[in-house]
């Protein structure tokens, strides 16, 4: 017995040998700011009504965009046929200099998703050819890398639901949100997962960090926030009112409650928007309270999470007051997702604490 255990310890320690944690973490690291881009470009995407200016999903052949004047009419006819075209165009109609505008958002958003695919599937193929991978990580990276993929079928089933539709000239609020926050998840994930890595390449012996209470309910909190502003994005309801701390000169706005308490909740834009500005400060509650409790251990986390805050709120009220900028809008997209970054170190930092 004791002759197999010695020879099972050999091998722990020549796999151990073999794991390269801080490499690995340096690479999610990577990976997680190709994420945060693609959240931005997809802000940008959906604040200039680019969304839908590519109507089919080619995996291989969308890579390259038109290169002839036939290939660009062929796509500006393709879209002529949306109903997002033929409703909010106007007598004048597109010309073919602002539908290549709207078409660079949409192709440089796909172009960004493959390069995210590609950029975490062949490494990951490298570190497990090289068993490089440390023991109990090797789920984690897989379940990311299906992550990345569901997040491109769950784009196209975005646009599709914008396409395809005969009387909607936008893509579902639901399915943007579902896009969205999956992509945010993803951002945790990666966050998350490098901090462990680099924590275990300090110490061979560390386990992974856990999901405190506290920090769960502040991620709750964090997840609602997210949320209604996916839906004020998908329904445009920033545009609901300019007006800050009121709404159009009243502190609740009306809505209308005659389809249904549910119905209402899900698809006013004015309720929706007020529900966003407001909620917000009970994030910035449970965020600040996180900040505090994570000061003494973890100094960089706590300016970090009280930066973003600070911050988030300051763009959000900027982003209403100006009609809805589109660079100040893309603005407060960015620091909401560095707001997850800091958030999800604070959270571990906490777990390491409690541990």
């Amino acid at each position: 017995m004791a002759t197999s255990a010695s020879v099972s310890n050999l091998f722990q320690a020549a796999a151990a040998s073999r794991a390269r944690p801080l490499a690995i973490a340096r690479w999610l690291e990577i990976v997680a700011l190709l994420v945060v881009l693609i959240v931005v470009v997809g802000g940008i995407t959906r604040l200039t009504e680019s969304g839908l200016s590519i109507t089919e999903w080619n995996v291989v052949s969308g890579i390259l965009p038109p290169l002839t004047e036939a290939a660009w009419q062929a796509e500006f006819a393709k879209y002529r046929l949306t109903a997002e075209y033929r409703i909010e165009s106007g007598p004048a109609g597109m010309d073919l200099a602002a539908f290549k505008f709207i078409f660079f958002w949409e192709w440089f958003h796909r172009i960004l998703g493959r390069v995210i695919g590609l950029a975490f599937l062949l490494p990951l193929i490298a570190f497990a050819a090289l068993r490089a991978i440390p023991a109990g990580y090797g789920w984690r990276l897989l379940a990311m890398f299906a992550l990345i993929v569901g997040q491109g079928a769950l784009g196209w089933y975005m646009v599709s639901s914008g396409v395809g539709a005969t009387n909607l000239t936008d893509v579902s609020h639901f399915r943007l949100a579902a896009h969205l926050l999956t992509a945010l998840f993803l951002l945790a994930g990666l966050v998350w997962t490098a901090r462990d890595l680099r924590v275990l390449a300090r110490d061979s012996a560390a386990r992974p960090a856990p999901l405190t209470a506290g920090a769960a309910l502040v991620a709750g909190v964090l997840f609602v926030q997210l949320l209604l502003g996916a839906f004020v994005a998908g329904l445009n309801a920033g545009h609901a009112a300019s007006d800050w701390p009121l709404m159009n000169g009243r502190l609740v706005p009306e809505a209308d409650f005659s389809n249904g308490v549910l119905f209402t909740l899900f698809n006013d834009p004015f309720l929706l928007h007020f529900l966003h500005r407001w909620w917000a400060w009970i994030a910035v509650a449970a965020l600040v309270w996180l900040a505090q409790a994570v000061r003494k251990t973890a100094r960089l986390e706590s300016v970090l999470v009280h930066t973003a805050v600070g911050t988030m709120v300051l763009l959000g009220i900027a982003t209403v007051m100006s009609g809805v900028s589109l660079w100040i809008a893309a603005a407060h997209q960015l620091v909401g997702a560095l707001t997850v970054v800091a958030t999800v170190r604070a959270m571990h930092a906490l777990g390491r604490t409690a541990r």
